[in-house]
């Protein structure tokens, strides 16, 4: 296998939610490296119209359609001639946080905040390892590690996305490719627009977007396999450090040793 090409000039990176917040945020970081960039993003002329003005490709993609990710990383392959990078960033929240659940919104936010990383995953790892290796790097949230109350989809879908990174990271790595999640607490996205007022009211610091592209690009560049950097104000980039589970005993009080065939990779 050769050596995953570094973000710069020759490498392809492609984001999805790449008109939003974050991804644009992170298409100025990796533009200014010389990395082409493709957006993916619901088809409107306002995406296009963003794209264009930073200098990014675009593609249409609903992450929640499994066939749309493959044909997007199959053309991104086709026009580029590779793929070494993917940002699994697309991600919406519930529109209200009434104390009523609606399973209809719940599913929603499930099935684009991970499902649509879980398809992205599947699409990209071919043809990454094609290219040589490289890196998947996923956009969850503090609310994935700490949940909350007023948005249960949101809490499962950010909570499974860093699941699935820390499960997968062993199957990538055979790959050459390192996957990691990026768990920023409140930042400066449309996403929190609808209580926007009340961190104002609050004098509570949001994260600029453009300090959370900087993790990005870092878990590109310095990533550890299945690791979750968890991002606040005035606290920085830092890994989550997860507590481990208590072990199995024999009946005589010993460790039980977890079967061969059970483990993880890194762990045999």
């Amino acid at each position: 296998m050769t050596s995953p090409t570094p973000p710069g000039p020759g490498s392809v990176a492609l984001i999805t939610g790449g008109t939003g917040g974050f991804g644009r945020a992170l298409t100025t970081k990796l533009r200014d490296r010389g990395v082409t960039v493709v957006a993916a993003d619901l088809d409107t002329e306002r995406n296009r119209a963003v794209a264009q003005e930073l200098g990014a490709h675009f593609v249409a993609l609903d992450v929640a359609d499994r066939a749309a990710n493959e044909a997007v990383v199959a053309q991104v392959e086709a026009e580029h001639g590779r793929l070494d990078a993917a940002y699994l960033n697309a991600g919406i929240s519930a529109a209200k946080s009434d104390d009523a659940l609606d399973l209809d919104e719940f599913m929603r936010v499930v099935e684009i905040d991970l499902f649509g990383v879980v398809y992205g995953v599947q699409a990209a790892r071919p043809a990454i390892a094609r290219a040589g290796g490289g890196a998947i790097v996923v956009t969850a949230s503090l609310a994935g590690l700490s949940p909350m109350a007023t948005d249960p989809g949101y809490s499962v879908a950010k909570g499974g996305a860093i699941a699935f990174v820390r499960s997968m990271a062993p199957r990538l790595t055979r790959d050459g490719i390192t996957i990691t999640a990026i768990c920023p607490g409140f930042a400066d996205t449309a996403i929190i627009d609808r209580i926007r007022h009340e961190f104002e009211a609050a004098s509570f610091p949001v994260i600029p977007a453009a300090e959370v592209a900087d993790a990005m690009v870092m878990a590109w560049t310095d990533g550890e396999p299945g690791a979750a950097y968890v991002i606040q104000p005035g606290v920085g980039t830092v890994p989550y450090k997860f507590k481990g589970v208590p072990s199995a005993r024999t009946p005589t009080g010993e460790t039980a040793v977890v079967p061969e065939a059970l483990r993880p990779p890194s762990m045999r």
